[in-house]
């Protein structure tokens, strides 16, 4: 019990560390936290920063979250764990502790949650938003859709109910933090990929 309360704080812990704030600050670039839509994720990098800044950016927020869920494949197989694990590097990365709680939307983090632990979910996550991005341009849009569909492929593809219910969780989530994403595009004011 106490293993498994050490592997959830951890992982909470490790996605709490910023991909964009940590990217940056060591690149000497504008905290992304300061521009744009003043979200420290990999598209408001994107947008200001460059594609290196936002590549580097992605690999640190998915990579978090498999870096958390491996970890704790160490100590035990529960899905209920590894389930709970995955979801608090989610919740790190939304909400983390050494940033004053205010962190981005997730979409990276929670696409690195899905690879490790059910990677066919992971890879229909992954398809799903890179079909929607390249049809639409709009990456929230690409999110979005993404999220809804993931508790969808996860109880067809896996059935495994701790990771549908993580699943659906993020998904609330997700959609949660994308409010003010949603309201743009309805009133046609969000902008599109590329768009700076």
């Amino acid at each position: 019990m106490l293993i498994n309360i050490f592997l959830i704080i951890g992982a909470y812990l490790l996605g709490s560390v910023s991909g964009a704030i940590v990217v940056t600050k060591l690149m000497n670039l504008t905290d992304p936290r300061t521009q744009g839509s003043g979200n420290p994720g990999a598209t408001n990098v994107l947008r200001y920063s460059g594609k290196t800044a936002a590549l580097c950016t992605l690999f640190i927020d998915i990579n978090k979250a498999i870096l958390a869920v491996l970890i704790a494949t160490l100590f035990t197989d529960n899905v209920n764990i590894l389930a709970a694990v995955g979801l608090a590097a989610f919740l790190g990365h939304l909400y983390p502790i050494f940033f004053n709680f205010k962190g981005g939307k997730g979409v990276a983090t929670a696409l690195g949650v899905l690879l490790i632990l059910t990677w066919q979910v992971g890879i229909a996550a992954l398809v799903t938003w890179l079909m929607v991005a390249l049809v639409f341009r709009y990456s929230s849009l690409a999110a979005i859709l993404t999220a809804i569909l993931s508790p969808i492929y996860m109880y067809f593809l896996i059935g495994e109910l701790a990771y549908v219910v993580m699943s659906c969780i993020i998904t609330g989530l997700l959609l949660w933090r994308h409010r003010s994403n949603i309201d743009n595009l309805l009133n046609g004011k969000e902008d599109k990929i590329g768009k700076k």
